[in-house]
């Protein structure tokens, strides 16, 4: 599987984000205590927000902790939006095409789980995807095919609505071909200002996801921690495993929600699939 962090907020430096904390990124990818594997080692990628119309994208091959390009660009860029990711992968080829986020005009995706027996389902998938958007497809992953999936079914209109039609569509597909249970996922996706994710499973046992809890909360509880009162109040992650110890710091995503993060606003929703 995979672990990932979205951040929204005041700039803050990839370093501080990425590298510094206890539980990070980086570390997780050598030693992650939820995720299904220890090691996530497949590959890394970064996705942000800036100046362009379009968000930045670095991805690499190279694991997390052993990628020194990925220090020299996080010891420089300080974002105020940011997607990452760390790749352990479920049998497709480890290269750069198959590392998260990925990218669509303004939005980005990005995902942990799989589409189980994914080979079985693809053909019907992928004749799924709108013909306007199938030739944009790069890599071979079930995580991207799902992505196109979302913006078929109007990801870019309403996300919710098109994460639950990608969804039932791949259950769907699951159902003719006799696989039970064919979604596992914890997802991300964002247009540079509102941040949706998504935390279901077809079995009801999800991947773990958390969001950050209210920021002046936390500055009352730990007023010498320093990244605590480094970022603005209505500064909001979401991620596949808590980044500290912090008491009180990190809120369980429930079963079957969908979390949306907007103007320092984090709102959760039930989540369930639809008909495509």
């Amino acid at each position: 599987m995979c672990r990932w962090l979205a951040y929204t907020g005041s700039p803050v430096s990839l370093e501080d984000l990425l590298f510094k904390p206890t539980n990070s990124l980086v570390m997780q990818s050598k030693h992650s205590r939820l995720g299904v594997e220890t090691t996530n080692g497949d590959g890394v990628g970064v996705g942000w927000y800036g100046s362009r119309p379009t968000p930045g994208l670095f991805r690499s091959t190279e694991p997390a902790w052993n990628d020194r390009n990925l220090h020299e660009l996080a010891l420089q860029a300080s974002p105020s939006h940011v997607f990452a990711h760390i790749r352990a992968t479920t049998g497709t080829a480890v290269q750069q095409t198959n590392c998260h986020p990925f990218r669509h005009d303004r939005w980005l995706w990005m995902h942990n789980g799989l589409i189980r027996d994914f080979l079985t389902l693809k053909r019907d998938l992928v004749l799924a995807v709108d013909p306007g958007l199938f030739p944009q497809i790069e890599g071979s992953t079930d995580s991207e095919v799902f992505f196109y999936l979302a913006l078929t079914f109007g990801l870019t209109q309403d996300p919710p609505a098109a994460v639950a039609a990608a969804v039932g569509l791949v259950e769907e597909a699951g159902r003719r071909h006799g696989v039970p249970d064919p979604m596992q996922m914890t997802v991300a996706t964002t247009d540079g200002e509102t941040m949706w994710a998504f935390r279901y499973s077809s079995e009801g046992r999800s991947r773990s996801l958390f969001h950050s809890a209210d920021v002046s909360a936390l500055r009352a509880q730990y007023p010498d921690h320093a990244m605590v009162h480094d970022v603005s109040e209505d500064s909001r992650m979401v991620v596949s495993e808590p980044l500290g110890d912090l008491r009180g710091a990190w809120q369980e995503v429930p079963e079957s929600t969908c979390v949306v993060v907007q103007g320092g606003a984090v709102d959760l929703f039930p989540f369930a699939p639809a008909a495509a």
